[in-house]
């Protein structure tokens, strides 16, 4: 596991409870509740790397690194003759929605025109061609925004922070971590020859944040925040947060659910909200 954050760790617990070893790399190491043999130190910045010797025999490997500073793949900058060198047999990719652009509210699936115009969508889309020029067996996943257990509208509607903003004709796109975990675990049952090269992960309901407010308001028994129209709260955001919303599209798993069978647990955010306000 090449980066160890919210999806990865939760996709190494699942492998864990499946009886399989897990390596993981982190900058800084593990968390004090997490000591353990299995964790090593990657942090190309500061020139520290896992040595080779540590993943001898490793044969599938999941990267959830995102781009460096000057839009490269920090594993492929320092990591590939190690990774050649291994018995890979599958290595996942875990980049965007965010390199298909604005398509104005329109479906977006697999083989759609890709026109990212965010300088971060374009280095995913650059370190995604990389990796598929790299030789590897890598498998792309293309994810929306992800929420779960910790990371979820009910933190800021708790905190304060929550905005309800109105943009006309705006929706976005999202997916419970554990389908990600869940279609990735599926992605790996199925024989090499059958999976496809990308593979978007995102549930069946896109729709405004509003919609996902309003229903986390519900089950919280909060009240919402004032309603605010865009027009007016937008140039108050900063870059990343106007950038967010800059763009409009709906992903579309029809690949994933309807072709190569995957069952989402989530298949909206009403369910995936009920769930992760269980273990809040």
């Amino acid at each position: 596991m090449l980066g160890a954050g919210y999806s990865g760790r939760r996709f190494a617990q699942a492998l864990r409870d499946r009886g399989e070893r897990v390596l993981l790399t982190d900058r800084h190491g593990p968390r004090p509740e997490e000591q353990s043999d299995d964790w090593l130190r990657f942090d190309p910045a500061a020139g520290v790397f896992p040595e080779r010797k540590l993943l001898a025999g490793v044969t599938h490997v999941l990267v959830t690194i995102p781009p460096d500073p000057q839009g490269a793949d920090p594993v492929l900058t320092t990591l590939a003759s190690t990774l050649a060198s291994l018995p890979l047999q599958w290595v996942g990719y875990l980049s965007t929605t965010g390199v298909y652009g604005d398509h104005g509210g329109d479906w977006v699936r697999e083989d759609s025109v890709l026109r990212p115009r965010l300088e971060r969508s374009q280095a995913r889309l650059a370190c995604e061609q990389a990796w598929r020029c790299s030789g590897l067996p890598v498998q792309v996943f293309r994810l929306p925004a992800i929420y779960g257990p910790g990371r979820s509208p009910f933190d800021n509607l708790r905190n304060g922070t929550a905005r309800l903003i109105h943009k006309p004709g705006q929706v976005f796109s999202r997916v419970h971590v554990d389908d990600i975990v869940g279609a990735l675990l599926h992605c790996l049952a199925m024989p090499a020859a059958e999976r496809p090269q990308t593979v978007i992960v995102a549930d069946r309901e896109p729709c405004p944040s509003s919609e996902t407010l309003g229903f986390a308001a519900h089950l919280l028994g909060c009240k919402l925040p004032p309603w605010q129209r865009w027009q007016d709260v937008g140039p108050t955001m900063g870059p990343m947060a106007r950038s967010f919303w800059s763009e409009n599209r709906r992903a579309s798993s029809e690949l994933l659910c309807d072709s190569l069978g995957y069952r989402l647990r989530y298949p909206s955010y009403r369910e995936g909200l009920r769930a992760s306000i269980n273990l809040i």
